[in-house]
Parts: structure tokens; C-alpha cells; sequence
């Protein structure tokens, strides 16, 4: 009993032995060495600083590099570090105005610890001039982050697109993002940004007053985005752009037995450099008030009449609904007449008596005006919207638009009045209230070269592509439109001669859709108001490879302006598969 009194006194006389040694040490640290203890907190600090991802690299089919990765200097400041008395001393040294300074520091969310950027976009000169100097400003760092650099300039770019930083309404939308990073704001880096990305890595490092590093404490790798292959041909694209380089309009090849997307053009283009590099607001105004509206992506956001290139569908339609057979004529004179309006033909002087296969050849309207009336509009748009025209492709850019194939109930719903048969005269010839997309009609020609099969358009090279339906034609009926169109390109009279290879058979279809309103036109073309001109094609004829489209705005004449592209992006393409087989 007495040992179990003696552990109790011990225990609490130990207790009280620890406390007491505890107070005097407590009183030592706060009062007698306060100040010494207060400046080495002050004079060690822990930093935190986010080390960006290498954003993933796009490739083309072949692997050739479009984009690359390039640091983004920038001169940031740590508030909690910087003597704010040295403000106009550093608005020297940066080049940029006290007020700026001050704005950016003094904003709401600013933290003492994290770093401001002042001045974005630094090049190598201007490190080199501002770190010889940074020791006079204790917390002024210079910062790398990952731009990006676009090696073939305004080549692709309405398909490549640009990086910017993050709006407003991005930065709520998604959590993982920093104002400071740059995101994909536009074509497949937009589209795959959460792929091209990657995971940011992170250093904690320990810093003294004047912010140079003392030692690494942790550090988290960032992960580098995955890589990008696309189903472009960057030289068939540089082919095609070269060629329209002072024309506005728009080119898409694909591969007719997959999908996949060979050359997406739209001229004019603009360099997506420019927004990686600081766009200014001086450049941002140039490149929106430019009458010829550069940012469009007129390949899937345009929409034009077809002109004559429509008449493959209505001779499909027309073949299918036995309304006509390859061998029914049609005597032109030059146009008919329905009450008191004529519908020439482009043919003045007529065509004569013809059969479907030379009412291609010559593109001779009046046999089209004739299938057109024994059809009817509401045979045609079925047709059109089994070929794929009339609605969205649903290709992975943003923007796409469906186009317009009429009905007579449409007809009743958007014009409040009954459809007429001279409507559908200018439909059956691609006129009037039709409207497609460059991107649907090289569709309808990869339908056509390859039996009747609908891919899904994609700008990602696959392995698995996707066929949204098999159209449900007569073997006949295919063989005797592609018939017709490789007499088109080859034969005597043909409209599309001008399309025609040495190096490779190529079937086409030309077309001229004319400017609706020379006032509308004038918003945003300040040229002469000529015809749109169109070419489509498929080549090789046996077994096709490339299916294409072409529209060139006010070029005239489809076998003039716009055959001549489709041949020199053919011949490009299979001109280069022939060498790499004989490497």
C-alpha cells in the first residue's frame, strides 16, 4: 500500500517536473528569443509552385508532326515577397505601365504567396535582360509554361485550331483548370483537349527573404498528354491550300472505304500562332472585322447550292423510282417554259436529243427540269437525306451545320404557302432553297464510289470505321451514275475535262451554283460576283481511294475553277503512295 503511494507521488511529481520545463522553455522561445525565432520564419518560406504538362503532340496519317511544344515565359511576382515601394522600378524593368502593376496585385483573389503574372509572352532576350536584374526584387520570378507552336502556320487550321487561355465561363464549367494554363479554344485541340492535356506535376520548395531557392522539399511529375493522330495528309493538305491561297472556299477529301478525312481546307485561313503568342486586341479586331471571315470553317459551317452536282441525286432518285431509265431521251432546246417564266438551260443553244448518260456528260438541264417534274420535290428530298445531304455528318468538329433539302411540307411550314413546280425545276438542278455543306457532298461521293455505303465522316485516323447505313440501291442503278460520271472527265463534250489524268482515272461531276444576292455576297466578298464553282470526284474509277470536294466562291465555272483543284490533289495523293511503294 505504501509502494502504490510512493508510484502515485512520483508520477505526479514528474508531471509537474515536465510542465514546469515546458513553461520555461515556452518562456525562453516567446520572450527571450521572440524576435530571433520571428525573423527566421520570415526569412524561410515554403513555395508552391505547379509544373505544367507537355501537352500532347498532333500528327498527321503518317506521323509528320504539325504542332509542337515551346515554353511560354513570364515574369510573375510573389506578393508576399515583393517590396511594393519598387513598383515603378519594375514597370521599368518590364516595360509596362505602374497602374498595370498595381491592378494586378491588388485584385481580390490575390494570394501572398502564389504568383501574379505581369507580363506574358517574354521572348529569351527579354529573360535574359529582366533575370540579370532580379535581384533587385526580391519575389519576381520568371515562370515556363507550355505553349505551342504550329509548324505549318495557316495550313490546317481551321482543323488543327489554337490554344487560349480560359474564358469565364470555362473556368466555372471545368474545375481542373487554372486561369493561367492555355486550353484547346478551337478544332481538334479543343475537341481533344482533356486528351492533348495531360496532369500538371507540382514542386514545394523552401526560399529565403529574398526568393532564391534554398532546397527542393517534394516534387510530383507532371504526366504528359497523349499524342493525337490524325487522318489528314499534311502534303495533300499543303497541296490543296496552295492552290486556293488567294480564293475563298473549301476542299474535303476522305477515304471512301473508311471515313477517315484526308484534307480539310477552308480559305481564308488565319495562323493559329497568333493566339499562343499573346493575340493582341488590335489583331483580334483585324481578324473578326475581315470582310472575308477568316474563323469560319467553311468545309461543315458554310452552306451553298449544290448546282449541278445535285444532279446525282436526282438521277438516283429518278433511276430507283423508275420515273426514268438509262435509256428514256430528252430533246433540249435550250430551256422550257412553265406559264409565264422560262428555266433555261446553260446550254443556250440546246443540247439536243439526249439519254441520261450524255445528260450527265454535258450537264444538260432541261433532262433534269423533266426527271425533276416526273419525280416530284418529295421523291427528291428523300433521296437527298438517304445520300446524306439535309443533315449534320456528325463529323468530331464543332460548328457543323445540316444544310437545307425542301418539301413541300417544309415548304407550308417556314413559307406559309403552297410548293410550286418550278421550285422543284431549281431544286432538281441543285438550285433554289437546297443548301449543303463541302463536307456532305464528299460524302455523297464516297456513297456513290463505294455501292451505296454511308461512313461516318472523322478526322482521327481508325482502325475501326463507323458506317452509319447501307443505302439501299440497285447495282444498275450506281454503275450507270459512275458511268456517267467518268464521261464527265473523259469523254468528248464532258463538262469536267479539265479534271482529267495521266496519272490516274478519275469520275467526276462539275457544278455552278449561282450568287443568290449580289448584296448579300457583298458583306463579306468585295470581287467580282461571279457563279460558285463546284467539283466533285472519286478516283481511282475501278476501286476508289479518295472521294472529293471542292467549291471555290465566285470562280465561275466548276470545270474551270474548281476541277483543276481536285486533279492536282488527286495526282498529289496517289502520286506520293506510288514513291512510297517504291522506297
Amino acid at each position: 500500500m505504501r509502494d502504490y503511494k510512493k508510484i502515485i507521488s512520483f508520477i505526479c511529481y514528474f508531471v509537474l517536473l515536465s510542465f514546469f520545463v515546458l513553461y520555461i522553455r515556452l518562456f525562453q522561445i516567446q520572450l527571450l528569443k521572440g524576435n530571433e525565432y520571428l525573423k527566421l520564419s520570415e526569412s524561410n518560406r515554403l513555395r508552391v509552385i505547379n509544373t505544367p504538362a507537355p501537352r500532347g503532340i498532333i500528327f498527321d496519317r503518317n506521323g509528320i508532326p504539325l504542332v509542337k511544344n515551346s515554353p511560354f515565359l513570364c515574369a510573375s511576382v510573389i506578393p508576399g515577397e515583393f517590396d511594393m515601394n519598387k513598383i515603378t522600378s519594375l514597370a521599368r524593368l518590364l516595360k509596362i505601365e505602374t497602374k498595370e502593376i498595381y491592378r494586378r496585385l491588388s485584385g481580390k483573389d490575390i494570394s501572398m504567396f502564389s504568383p501574379v503574372k505581369l507580363k506574358e509572352g517574354l521572348s529569351l532576350e527579354e529573360v535574359s535582360y529582366i533575370e540579370a536584374r532580379r535581384s533587385d526584387f526580391p519575389g519576381l520570378i520568371i515562370e515556363a509554361e507550355v505553349g505551342r507552336e504550329y509548324l505549318y502556320g495557316d495550313i490546317g487550321a481551321h482543323l488543327i485550331g489554337y490554344l487560349g487561355k480560359p474564358t469565364i465561363e470555362q473556368l466555372k464549367n471545368d474545375l481542373n483548370i487554372s486561369p493561367d494554363i492555355f486550353i484547346g479554344q478551337w478544332g481538334v485541340e479543343k475537341v481533344y483537349d482533356n486528351l492533348l492535356r495531360g496532369i500538371p506535376g507540382k514542386r514545394i520548395i523552401e526560399v529565403n527573404a529574398l526568393g532564391r531557392e534554398i532546397r527542393l522539399l517534394e516534387e510530383s511529375l507532371p504526366v504528359k498528354g497523349r499524342d493525337i493522330f490524325l487522318s489528314i495528309d499534311i502534303d495533300v493538305q499543303k497541296k490543296i491550300e496552295e492552290m486556293l491561297v488567294d480564293k475563298m472556299g473549301a476542299v474535303v477529301a476522305m477515304k471512301p472505304d473508311t471515313g477517315e478525312i484526308l484534307s480539310l481546307v477552308s480559305r481564308p485561313s488565319f495562323d493559329p500562332n497568333l493566339f499562343t503568342k499573346g493575340l493582341t486586341y488590335k489583331s483580334w479586331l483585324n481578324i473578326i472585322n475581315d470582310k472575308r471571315r477568316p474563323l469560319l470553317n467553311r468545309a461543315i459551317q458554310s452552306q451553298y447550292p449544290p448546282g449541278s452536282t445535285f444532279k446525282i441525286v436526282t438521277a438516283i432518285a429518278g433511276l430507283e423510282e423508275g420515273a426514268i431509265n438509262p435509256n428514256i431521251k430528252v430533246e433540249c432546246k435550250g430551256g422550257i417554259n412553265y406559264g409565264k417564266w422560262r428555266f433555261g438551260c446553260w446550254q443556250k443553244n440546246g443540247h439536243g436529243i439526249l439519254s441520261l448518260h450524255r445528260a450527265i456528260v454535258e450537264s444538260c438541264d432541261v433532262y433534269f427540269y423533266e426527271v425533276g417534274k416526273r419525280l416530284g420535290i418529295d421523291k427528291i428530298h428523300d433521296y437527298a437525306l438517304r445520300l446524306g445531304l439535309g443533315e449534320k455528318t456528325g463529323i468530331e468538329l464543332p460548328g457543323e451545320r445540316a444544310g437545307l433539302i425542301p418539301n413541300t411540307k417544309w415548304k407550308m411550314e417556314k413559307r406559309k404557302s403552297p410548293w410550286y413546280l418550278g421550285e422543284t425545276f431549281n431544286s432538281a438542278i441543285g438550285q433554289g432553297y437546297v443548301a449543303v455543306t463541302p463536307l456532305q457532298m464528299a460524302v455523297l461521293m464516297s456513297a456513290v464510289s463505294n455501292g451505296g455505303y454511308l461512313y461516318k465522316p472523322t478526322i482521327i485516323k481508325s482502325e475501326k470505321p463507323t458506317i452509319l447505313k447501307k443505302i439501299d440501291l440497285k447495282t444498275e442503278t450506281i454503275d450507270c451514275i459512275r458511268r456517267g460520271l467518268y464521261g464527265v472527265v473523259n469523254e468528248g463534250g464532258g463538262t469536267g475535262w479539265a479534271a482529267r489524268s495521266d496519272i490516274v482515272k478519275i469520275a467526276g461531276k462539275t457544278g455552278t451554283a449561282q450568287v443568290i444576292s449580289k448584296k448579300d455576297a457583298s458583306t463579306y466578298y468585295s470581287g467580282s460576283f461571279k457563279d460558285h464553282a463546284w467539283f466533285v470526284a472519286f478516283a481511282p474509277v475501278e476501286n476508289p481511294e479518295m472521294a472529293i470536294s471542292v467549291i471555290v466562291e465566285h470562280g465561275g465555272h466548276g470545270g474551270g475553277a474548281a476541277a483543276p483543284i481536285a486533279k492536282r490533289a488527286i495526282e498529289t495523293y496517289f502520286t506520293k503512295k506510288k514513291q512510297e511503294r517504291n522506297e
